[in-house]
């Protein structure tokens, strides 16, 4: 047999193994014959079929990372507006022309399907957008990386106009289903709020704390694959969904207290409910600083049961991961990793800051000092009553360092102090991540430039080198591959697939 026969039949046989698993999926995962299938059972059908071709490779990439004990981005981020993830998984992996014609073999219109794809609003835009370009590249790139996130139920508003006025419509992205995601209940995280800390004393008399949280969340990771363009690679989107840690209280219900019996659950599950709640009321602001720590807090503590799984110690954490905070949302993971380390792992303070400091790196977005995340200092102290004592600490001692560089400079002082006293106390959440942070980047050259001449003058004069430009990267392919093939084909032909041309002609 001839290579082009033999290729022929190669791909024969695959479209065929198609339309089987599209069968398959329609009668045994959607529970329909052909005859009563609705286009959403087909998309979640054809979205299957795709997903476990991509779960080999993902188990593979997975299996490779703890074999060489690889060092791993970790990208923290409240938002990731990865767009529709089919056509651009069948573009990834080089699926898209046999998954079509099987698709048209078995009666099917792929791009109706596409079509019919609920987009994940998981995020407002740019800073969501970066987040996915960022996720794309990575896993194109073959370099391992978790991106890491909220499940919001509800994610960025659906947008109607009615009589030339816009109405906003809750984004139910999930009530069709989600074909992509695993969930993982065997890996849930507990994220306390609230409450009280207490000093005791460990071995050898050291002064110890301990906090003792209010209330419980549990947070049950979620996992969607991310494919590489063309490479084996598979990274990994892990996005939380809070759960109360009793959903229904027995005693309750037979008493009567109906609303009592279920009031847990609804008070840990309104903590991933929808995407940036408003903040213009005290509730909304105190809902965001949740969100915000019990993100960042259950996948610290995801970090760190990977990193003691192959170790017997946090000593060369840094070593395991790189974490890098998108924006100050993740902020909080400052004083979260610290107290991981000084209040679980009993790190003395030094040792504990140098981890803490050599791990994590900051993206700032914003240039205007008066956009600037902040929190008010007496809803922090009202739920993170721990990370407060340490976010004094951290500040102590920094300004110590200013003080020593920069004696007698009391205004320098005051804009670079974490606590804002020049009116209501704030705690300004940039501050905090660039001292906790081993590098500081803009997403653009005149961005970059800026921050070091205006936004964060002070840091690059005390840090010189720590503000670094990396160029906010972008994703053409898919829109490019999607809006128009032709010209696809066209540009792969002039200079190949990864930018080298093919002839010199």
């Amino acid at each position: 047999m001839s290579l082009e026969k033999e290729a022929a039949s190669n791909k024969k046989n695959r479209i065929n193994q198609l339309k089987r698993a599209f069968a398959y999926n329609i009668f045994y995962k959607q529970g329909v014959s052909t005859r009563h299938a609705s286009l959403n059972d087909y998309y979640l059908a054809v979205s299957q079929t795709l997903r476990d071709r991509m779960q080999h490779l993902f188990i593979n990439s997975v299996e490779a990372l703890l074999d060489k004990e690889s060092k791993i981005v970790c990208y923290l981020s409240a938002e990731f507006l990865m767009g529709p993830p089919l056509h651009n998984n069948l573009v990834n992996l080089g699926l898209y022309e046999e998954f079509e014609q099987a698709a048209s073999e078995s009666g099917l219109d792929l791009k109706q399907i596409i079509d019919h794809e609920e987009e994940p609003g998981l995020g407002n835009g740019g800073l969501g957008r970066l987040a996915a370009c960022y996720l794309d590249s990575l896993a194109s790139l073959q370099i391992p990386a978790v991106g890491y996130g909220i499940r919001y139920e509800y994610g960025m508003f659906d947008q109607e106009i009615e009589n030339g006025w816009q109405k906003e419509r809750s984004d139910h992205w999930l009530h069709s289903g989600n074909p992509w995601e695993i969930k993982k209940p065997d890996l849930v995280c507990e994220v306390g709020f609230g409450g009280h800390t207490e000093i005791y004393h460990g071995e050898n008399h050291t002064r110890r704390m301990r906090w003792r949280p209010a209330r419980v969340i549990t947070g049950v990771p979620y996992d969607t694959p991310i494919p590489g363009y063309k490479v084996n690679n598979v990274n990994l989107l892990r996005l939380w969904s809070a759960e109360a840690h009793a959903s229904f209280d027995f005693e309750d219900f037979n008493t009567g207290d109906y609303y009592g019996a279920v009031e847990e659950k609804i008070s840990a599950e309104t903590i991933t409910k929808v995407l940036y709640p408003n903040d213009e009321q005290f509730s909304g602001k105190q809902l965001r600083l949740e969100q915000q720590f019990f993100f960042v807090s259950c996948s610290l503590q995801d970090m760190v049961r990977r990193h003691m799984y192959t170790h017997k110690s946090l000593d060369n954490f840094q070593e395991s991961f790189t974490v890098q905070l998108n924006d100050t949302h993740p902020a909080v993971a400052v004083p979260e990793l610290m107290r991981i380390l000084v209040d679980e792992h009993l790190y003395d303070w030094d040792k504990a800051w140098e981890i803490t400091r050599s791990t994590l790196c900051y993206t700032n977005h914003t240039l205007l000092p008066e956009a600037m995340e902040k929190w008010e200092l007496n809803l922090f102290a009202t739920l993170l009553p721990r990370h407060l004592d340490i976010i004094y600490e951290i500040n102590s001692r920094f300004l110590d360092q200013v003080r020593m560089k920069y004696p007698g400079d009391d205004a320098r002082i005051n804009r670079m102090s974490i606590i804002d006293e020049s009116g209501p106390k704030y705690i300004r959440m940039a501050n905090l991540a660039c001292i906790g942070s081993k590098a500081i980047n803009g997403v653009a050259e005149m961005h970059t430039d800026l921050l070091r001449k205006h936004t964060l003058k002070d840091w690059n004069e005390m840090y010189p080198g720590k503000i670094r430009n990396i160029t906010n990267g972008v994703t053409p392919r898919r829109w490019i591959a999607v809006s128009n093939p032709r010209l696809t084909s066209l540009i792969t032909e002039a200079i190949g697939e990864n930018g080298s041309p093919t002839s010199t002609n």
